[in-house]
This record gives C-alpha cells, sequence and structure tokens, in this order.
C-alpha cells in the first residue's frame, strides 16, 4: 500500500498555559506572589515619588482647617515626631489611592482565569465603576463634608476656648473620614452583586426600600461624628446611591427578561 495514503494523526498542539483545574495550590500561590510583588513595586516606586512633596500635600489636606480656624489659631503637633509622621502616612495614603487602579488590575488578572465569559464580560465594568465610586467618596468628603463638618464643630466651639487641632489627630480624623464616604459610594456596586447573583430582586428592594432609607440614617449615625449635619450628609448620598443601583439592577433585569 502506498504510504501517501495512509491516515496521517497530528498531535493536538500542545497548550500554552497549564489546566486550571490541574494546577496545584503551589502554582496558584506562586502567580498570586507575582502579582502582589508587582503591586509593591508600585506602591514603593509611588512613595519615594511623592515624598518630596509631603509636606505639600498635607498643607492641601489641612486647608479645609485651616480655612475655618480664627486668625489666632493655627495647627499644632502635640508629639516631637508628628511633624514628620503625620506627612509620612499622608504620603502613603495618597500613593496607595494612586496605585489603586493597577492594584484593581492585578486583583483581575489573578481571578480572571477562573471566570466564566459572562462573569468575565460584568466583572471587568464592575471592577472599574468600584474604584471610579470610590474615588468619588473621597472627593465627596474632601470638598463637601468635611469643610461643613469643621464648620460646624468650630462654630460651636466656647468663645473662652480657641481650637487648636493636632495635625495627628487631624490626619486620623480626614482618613476615617474618607475611609466611610469612599465605602459608602460603594452601595450601587453591591446592590448590583446582590442582584445578579440573586439574593435579591429589585421588586424584594422596592418593597423594603422604606426600611432601607432609615437603615441608612441608622447606620450613619453610628460611623460619623456625632453630629445631625455629619449623618444628613452620609444617609442622604446612601440613599440615592442605592437608588442608582436600583435603577440599574432594573436595566438588567428587563433585559435578561428580553434575551
Amino acid at each position: 500500500m502506498n504510504s501517501s495514503f495512509s491516515p496521517q494523526i497530528q498531535s493536538p498542539e500542545p497548550n500554552p498555559q497549564p489546566e486550571l483545574e490541574s494546577m496545584p495550590i503551589t502554582k496558584h500561590l506562586i502567580v498570586l506572589r507575582r502579582h502582589l510583588f508587582k503591586i509593591m513595586a508600585l506602591l514603593i516606586l509611588l512613595f519615594f515619588c511623592l515624598l518630596p512633596f509631603a509636606n505639600k500635600t498635607y498643607v492641601a489636606l489641612s486647608e479645609p482647617l485651616r480655612a475655618q480656624l480664627p486668625a489666632t489659631s493655627t495647627m499644632i503637633a502635640t508629639d516631637v515626631t508628628a511633624t514628620f509622621m503625620a506627612p509620612f502616612k499622608l504620603n502613603f495614603f495618597i500613593a496607595l489611592m494612586l496605585a489603586m487602579p493597577f492594584i484593581i488590575y492585578q486583583i483581575w488578572s489573578f481571578v480572571k482565569p477562573a471566570l466564566y465569559a459572562k462573569e468575565k464580560s460584568l466583572a471587568l465594568p464592575l471592577l472599574i465603576g468600584s474604584i471610579s465610586l470610590f474615588y468619588a467618596g473621597i472627593a465627596f468628603a474632601y470638598f463637601v463634608a468635611l469643610p461643613s463638618i469643621l464648620h460646624f464643630f468650630i462654630s460651636v466651639s466656647p468663645e473662652t476656648v480657641a481650637p487648636m487641632t493636632d495635625i495627628n489627630s487631624y490626619l486620623t480624623f480626614c482618613l476615617k473620614l474618607f475611609l466611610v464616604f469612599g465605602l459608602t459610594f460603594e452601595i450601587p456596586i453591591i446592590t448590583l452583586l446582590l442582584i445578579l447573583i440573586g439574593v435579591v430582586s429589585t421588586q424584594d428592594l422596592v418593597e423594603k426600600r422604606r426600611y432601607i432609607i432609615v437603615g441608612c440614617f441608622f447606620v450613619s449615625m453610628f460611623i460619623t461624628p456625632p453630629d445631625a449635619i455629619s449623618m444628613i450628609m452620609l444617609a442622604i448620598p446612601m440613599w440615592l446611591l442605592f437608588e442608582l443601583g436600583l435603577f440599574f439592577g432594573k436595566v438588567i433585569e428587563k433585559r435578561r427578561a428580553t434575551t
């Protein structure tokens, strides 16, 4: 028999990457370590690049407070190391915020192989929306909430007391406020996730809207400074952001119904 008519068996092309199911846990840890090294390298780079501007950055952060202080008052440092440590801590926080998109991308790259195609199409927009809303929350806290809260506290201080805030205390107060508002602005993403995974439906959320609104004020009462202005300035955005997430949830449910 002529060998030219014999069937040719072609071996399958080797997979350039091992199957996810066959990867041992040590392989996953090696991949995770690679992503963590990239994150740490960028954080260190940003930190040292921003370090020469640390004092100017703190001056910008303290602007809302200094604008409210009387002409005879100023900020103080009650600790010898405070003049160095406060800008140092703020510098790391700024580096972390600037690196957040890259951090999110590294997390996405690590979990992406484990997702189905439909999950991949939804996960990336949600991640981008999450970091954008977090930035929006910090911006809202700095430009809107912080000046109003500081104005309230300074205006109610007794006339015989000269307000002089310690720079470390002010930094801690600001970072907590930024974190609270940054996480609060994630409510639309959380609402969408609960709808997407089937924990709740938009109809359930509509029926429980009154309880959710009361819950927004209840939660804000405990996580904000003890004044009505702080509570209102957090509770109302929480409610509006919930409504935003509910709106997009309804849009997604309508698209599911038509497909």
